[in-house]
Order: structure tokens, then C-alpha cells, then sequence
């Protein structure tokens, strides 16, 4: 059998290499977009607020996406998904999704958005294929989750395309709503396994009814987005889908979960969504700006979430304690700063808005700095224990 070329542990589960490229994605693509909203910079295939919502969430989002699916797959499979030569072209494949938008103009555009859109298929067929190689066909859930993803994908590519004037708007919502139901489903596996992992002697309540309703509601509540309802209607189920999932985690939660920093990143990430949600009811009333609820969404909860799901899923996956690290408890802090700069207190300080989007950024980075300085030697090293992985 031939052996693999790129046989480091870097590439030995999906994990390790799509962490570590979000982790550097999360730093650039803000620092590109503090370039662009300066006027330094521009990418020639995207306009600069489309370019910074697709990188955001088809980029960053994404990497994480790939590096916990196919790390969860081979999990829940007993089957390793992708890695060695395989799994650095997959990771390839993402980085010239971010790289070639800014060759738009010595490449062909349907080049560059082939490019891009090819990354999320081939995920999907690597995950579908072992899923129902190995008849785990409840997790498909994923694939469909995936689809929606790439179906975003494709409607932000086919105005770039110049074959529609106004889908991209459209796909990013899309995006958005399919990356926020993932999450929604992922945290009704993991939030009450990890709290009792990470807590001896805690048994939390699992009630299916109530995780069908809090997630439910929030494809209804983004459907009538995407259909463009707003409104009275739109904000109440908002307030709805807003009290069902805090129910939902409020269900989950003990009060020693502050003691444990890789937990209470994880509840203040959903508690951020809980509040987008409940900002979604307050723009549609046309009391704060829309945008306001988008980054509570994107900062908050995906941002602080997906920081803290990295930080777990990879002490769990290289054989080291259960424990964050002060710097890294530090960076999760940092983190929710950011969303406070970006998110609340826009609301009452606007003519501070320019300083405080500024602060955000700045504790972001600061943020992502601290990961990748913890993170890259465990990422890019053998288990602790001595196992494969």
C-alpha cells in the first residue's frame, strides 16, 4: 500500500489542520476587511460588504465546520473520514477559495467561483459517503445541513456571475440561518455530554420535545427572513424562538459551569444567539439597526462559540487534560468583549459607533492571536497520550 506523502500530525484528522487555518483566517480576513472598509484594498470579484459576510461565514465558519464534522464523523463511524494526502488537498482546496477572489482579474471569474463553491461538495460527498457506508444514517441531518450551505454558496456566486442582480443577499441570509440551526443541533448532543464530562457528579435533563420546538421555531422564524416578512409577526417569533431557547439552556445549566471556562464560553456563545434573536424582534420593530442582531448572531455566537468548541475539540482529540489554559480562558473573555463593543453597546452609545466597532476588531484579533499561540504546537504535535490522531 502506498504510504501518504504529507504522513505529519497536522493532517491526521480534519481537526487539526481546519482549526488551525480558522484560527489565521479569523486574523487576515479581518485585517483584509480593515483594509478594505479603509479603501486600501479591494477584491476584484466581490464587492467589499459581500466579500466580508462570504469570508466570515463561508470562510472562517466554515474551516471549523469541516474540521469538527469530519472529526465527529469518524466518531460517530468508527471510520477515519479523510487524512494525509487527502486531507491537504481538501485544506487546499478551502485556501484557494480565499486566495484567488483577489486574481479575479488576471483569472477567469467562473474560475475563481468554481473554485470557491467546490470546497463545501466535496466535504459533503467525504461525509455523506462514510455516514451511509457505515448506515449512521441519523446523522445525515448534516448533509442536508451542508446542502442548504452550498445552495447559499452558489446564489452569492450567481450574482457575482452577473446572472442575477440581487441573490447574493439572499445566500448570505441563507448561510446564516443554515450556520446558526447547526449549531442549534450540535449543542443539543454536545452541552449536556460536556457539562457532565466536565463537572463529576452533574446529570443534566434531556428533553427531545423541547429541543424539536427551540430548533423548529428558528427555521420558521429564518424562513419568513427569507421571505422577506418582517414586522409585528416576524419580531413575536423572534420573541418566541428567543424564550424556547433560553428555556433550552437554562435546562442545561448548573452554577459551577463558571469554574469552567471551556463550559462558560460555550453558554455565553448560545446566550449571544438567544440575544440575536430577541435583537431580530427589536429591529423588525424598527427600534435598533438590523445589523445590530447580525453580529450578535456572527461575533457573539458564532464567534465566542466556535472559538470554544475549537479549544475543547482539540485537547478532547489530542489526549491532554480538560482544562483551558488562563491565556486561553483570557482570549474567551476577549472574545465576548468584542461582541459587547460590536453588539450592545452600539445601542446606546451611536455616535461612539466607529470607536467601538474599532475596539471590537481590536479585542477579535487579540482574541485569535491568543488562540493560535496556545493552540498551534498542540495542533501541529503528536497526542499527548502516544495514540493515533
Amino acid at each position: 500500500m502506498k504510504s501518504p506523502v504529507f504522513k505529519f500530525p497536522l493532517f491526521a484528522l480534519g481537526f487539526r489542520i481546519f482549526f488551525l487555518l480558522a484560527g489565521f483566517a479569523a486574523l487576515a480576513l479581518l485585517i483584509l476587511w480593515q483594509q478594505m472598509t479603509q479603501g486600501t484594498i479591494s477584491p476584484p470579484y466581490f464587492t467589499g460588504t459581500i466579500w466580508h459576510a462570504h469570508e466570515m461565514l463561508l470562510g472562517y465558519t466554515v474551516a471549523v465546520i469541516a474540521g469538527f464534522l469530519l472529526t465527529a464523523v469518524s466518531n460517530w463511524t468508527g471510520k477515519i473520514t479523510l487524512q494525509g494526502d487527502g486531507l491537504v488537498g481538501l485544506s487546499l482546496l478551502w485556501l484557494y477559495g480565499r486566495i484567488l477572489p483577489f486574481y479575479a482579474g488576471l483569472l477567469p471569474d467562473g474560475l475563481v467561483a468554481l473554485v470557491d463553491f467546490s470546497f463545501l461538495p466535496t466535504l459533503t460527498f467525504i461525509i455523506a459517503k462514510t455516514l451511509i457506508g457505515t448506515k449512521n444514517y441519523k446523522n445525515l441531518i448534516f448533509v442536508g445541513l451542508l446542502s442548504l450551505l452550498m445552495m447559499g454558496n452558489f446564489l452569492i456566486h450567481w450574482q457575482m456571475l452577473e446572472f442575477c442582480k440581487n441573490s447574493a443577499v439572499i445566500g448570505i441570509q441563507l448561510v446564516l440561518a443554515t450556520i446558526v440551526l447547526m449549531i442549534l443541533v450540535i449543542a443539543g448532543r454536545v452541552f449536556p455530554f460536556f457539562t457532565e464530562k466536565g463537572l463529576k457528579g452533574v446529570s443534566i435533563p434531556r428533553n427531545p420535545q423541547l429541543d424539536i420546538l427551540a430548533i423548529g421555531s428558528a427555521a420558521i422564524l429564518f424562513a419568513l427572513q427569507l421571505a422577506d416578512i418582517s414586522g409585528t409577526i416576524l419580531a413575536l417569533i423572534a420573541l418566541i424562538v428567543a424564550g424556547l431557547n433560553a428555556w433550552r439552556l437554562a435546562n442545561w445549566f448548573v452554577f459551577r459551569i463558571w469554574f469552567a471556562p471551556l463550559l462558560w464560553v460555550l453558554y455565553l456563545g448560545y446566550s449571544w444567539l438567544i440575544l440575536g434573536f430577541v435583537f431580530t424582534a427589536f429591529a423588525a420593530w424598527g427600534w435598533i439597526l438590523p445589523s445590530l442582531a447580525l453580529h450578535a448572531f456572527t461575533v457573539g455566537g458564532i464567534g465566542v462559540l466556535t472559538i470554544g468548541m475549537m479549544a475543547r475539540v482539540s485537547l478532547g482529540h489530542t489526549g491532554r487534560a480538560m482544562k483551558a489554559s488562563n491565556v486561553i480562558a483570557f482570549a474567551f473573555g476577549l472574545l465576548n468583549v468584542a461582541a459587547l463593543f460590536r453588539v450592545i453597546l452600539p445601542t446606546t452609545m451611536i455616535s461612539w459607533t466607529n470607536v467601538l466597532v474599532y475596539c471590537a476588531t481590536l479585542a477579535w484579533l487579540a482574541a485569535f492571536a491568543l488562540f493560535i499561540f496556545v493552540y498551534a504546537p498542540i495542533l501541529t504535535t503528536a497526542r499527548a497520550d502516544g495514540k493515533d490522531g
